[in-house]
Order: C-alpha cells, then sequence, then structure tokens
C-alpha cells in the first residue's frame, strides 16, 4: 500500500488516522516532538491496530533531524499534522507559532522535495476562512485569509500558500490541503481521545476536564445569539470520520492542489453539546453564561459536498456518537 510519514501523529487526530492507515495496510512512521502528545499512545495504536509505528522523537522545526528521517525513509507520502494549535496562546506567543508551523513545514517541504516524496496531505482548518458569509455555511470556492484573527489561523493560512507557490514550481507534486472543522470523540475502544497538554481550547476537551472536576464549571461565552438556543453554533465531526478523509485524500491525490472541507454539514450548540454529555453520561455537568468573547461568530458550519463528490467521503457519525466514545475514554483514563 505504501510507506507514510505522519508528522504530528502523535497527538489527537494523528494516532486515529495513524491507526486508520495501518488497519488500511499502510506502513507508518511517526515524527513528533511530544510537546502537545504522549508517548505511551504507540502502545496504545500498536494495541487497537496490532502493529506499532517507528516512532521519530524530532521536532520539524530542527532541519538536521528532519532530513534525517526522510533519508532513511524511503517514504510514499506525507499526512502533515505537526504544529502548534492554541489560538488563545497563539496571540501571546505569536513567534513561536510563526517559527514552528511555518518554518516546520518549509523543513519538511524541503526533505520531501531532496528525497523525491511527492505526495503531501496538509491539515489546514476552517478558520483560514476568517469572516463568514450571512449563512454562517462555509464552501472551499470562499476568499482566505482576508479577517483571519489570530496568529494560528494566519500560519494556516499562509502555509496554504506557500504549497500553492511550491505547486507553481513543482507542477509533479500532489498537494491536498484538507480544512477542519471541530473534531470530536474517539476510538471506539476507548483507549485514545483527546489529551491537550495544558488548559484546553477547545470545548470538547473543556467539558472532559469539568467532567473530571479538574475545571469547576464550563463557561458558555454568550446566550444571545441570533440561534436557536442563543448559544454558538459549529459543525463537530467525529475523528474517526476525519481519520477516514485523510485515507480517501491519500489515496485519490492528484497533481497540483486541492483543497477540501471536512465537516458533517450540520451544526450543534454550544447547549445542545452539553445536553448531549449529559445524556449519555447520566450526570449533570455545570455551567454558566459568560459575556460573548471577542470575535466568536453565532455560526460556523462546513458545506462538505465537494468531499463527497471527489473523495467519495461523508461523515457517518453524529455527535451523540461522540459523547459515546468521549465517556468511555473518559473511564478509561
Amino acid at each position: 500500500m505504501g510507506k507514510i510519514l505522519a508528522t504530528g501523529g502523535m497527538g489527537y487526530i494523528g494516532s486515529h488516522t495513524v491507526i486508520e492507515l495501518i488497519n488500511r495496510g499502510y506502513e507508518v512512521e511517526i515524527l513528533d516532538n511530544l510537546f502537545n502528545s504522549k508517548v505511551e499512545v504507540l502502545d496504545k495504536i500498536e494495541k487497537i491496530a496490532g502493529k506499532k509505528p517507528v516512532f521519530h522523537q524530532v521536532d520539524m522545526t530542527d532541519a538536521e533531524g528532519v532530513e534525517k528521517v526522510f533519508a532513511e525513509g524511503n517514504f510514499d507520502a506525507v499526512i502533515h499534522f505537526a504544529g502548534l494549535k492554541a489560538v488563545a496562546e497563539s496571540v501571546k506567543k505569536p513567534l513561536e507559532y510563526y517559527e514552528t508551523n511555518i518554518g516546520g513545514t518549509i523543513n519538511i517541504l524541503k526533505s520531501m522535495k531532496s528525497h523525491n516524496v511527492k505526495k503531501i496531505i496538509f491539515s489546514s482548518s476552517a478558520t483560514v476562512y476568517g469572516e463568514p458569509p450571512a449563512s454562517g455555511i462555509l464552501d472551499e470556492t470562499l476568499p482566505t485569509g482576508r479577517t483571519i484573527s489570530n496568529p494560528y489561523g494566519r500560519t494556516k493560512y499562509m502555509i496554504e500558500e506557500i504549497l500553492k507557490d511550491f505547486s507553481v514550481s513543482n507542477p509533479d507534486f500532489e498537494i491536498t490541503i484538507l480544512r477542519y472543522f471541530n473534531p470530536v470523540g474517539n476510538h471506539e475502544s476507548g483507549l485514545i481521545g483527546e489529551d491537550p497538554n495544558g488548559i484546553p481550547n477547545n470545548l470538547m476537551p473543556i467539558i472532559m476536564k469539568v467532567s473530571k472536576g479538574e475545571i469547576a464549571e464550563l463557561n458558555v461565552y454568550g446566550d444571545d445569539y441570533d440561534t436557536r438556543d442563543g448559544t454558538c453554533i459549529r459543525d463537530y465531526i467525529h475523528v474517526v470520520d476525519l481519520a477516514k478523509g485523510h485515507i480517501l485524500a491519500l489515496e485519490k491525490s492528484k497533481q497540483g492542489v486541492s483543497v477540501f472541507n471536512l465537516g458533517t454539514g450540520t451544526g450543534t450548540s454550544v447547549l445542545e453539546m452539553v445536553n448531549a454529555f449529559e445524556k449519555a453520561s447520566g450526570e449533570k455537568l455545570p455551567y454558566k453564561i459568560a459575556p460573548r468573547r471577542p470575535g466568536d461568530l453565532a455560526m460556523l458550519c462546513a458545506n462538505p459536498s465537494k468531499a463527497e463528490r471527489e473523495l467519495g467521503w461523508k461523515a457517518e457519525h453524529v455527535v451523540e456518537d461522540a459523547m459515546r466514545d468521549t465517556i468511555k475514554y473518559l473511564r478509561n483514563a
């Protein structure tokens, strides 16, 4: 099937994709600095998939380290997950975000070129769209980069532009950009899941920490938006569906640059997420209504029709599945 290098493959989305790759028959190696992941994930991948990937503890900003991995690897493709990803932290540490996300990606691309690895799947984000249309529905034809409000989002946008420029000078490369919406859930085994180091940035890991008593209550930022219950609506996609999207993107990649949204096309509000967790867990989740956060938008949802049409990909799980799997992971942790 081929040999794949997964940068950031020990992380939340990366580890789930590595499992799907192994299940599909691929040979996988992982490059990860363990900044926001744990080495124990390797054993859990092996337990689930029956095979332990080769692991390189290398920071992608270390050009020599990256080059050594490629020199020894003989890879057929790269799935590039690695990067810093906390929006609030990026505002406080912009230089670290630019240096890591952009500089690290350039190192990956240089080594790919020098070792004739001509296929890359890049983990981008819906944040590249900036200000959405009034409908809150985002599709791949919309302009990007104009109103991004944080360095994290700008690094994703800039990397997309770098990949496009790189494609012009390397037209035989196959470059696929996947714009994620809001990944949730975990593998049905409950062995791996989202377990960020430090204070989480996204809704689901905060819900998990409130459930475990590590955070006293969930702050619901605003209940006066023009939505069905007044709270923000987002497109929550099960991480296993997201992982399977990478496999299809890998197998259907073509020369040039292709861009796909990976989302469900269905929005869920913050309070609906809370209610779904309470229903699945049988426990009350303490929360309070807090003031709106600057820059939060009432609704953001994917139009995923291009991925269905061109990749044959469609989300199969719903929020209730994600809650069930998350609770299993919490009880295993």
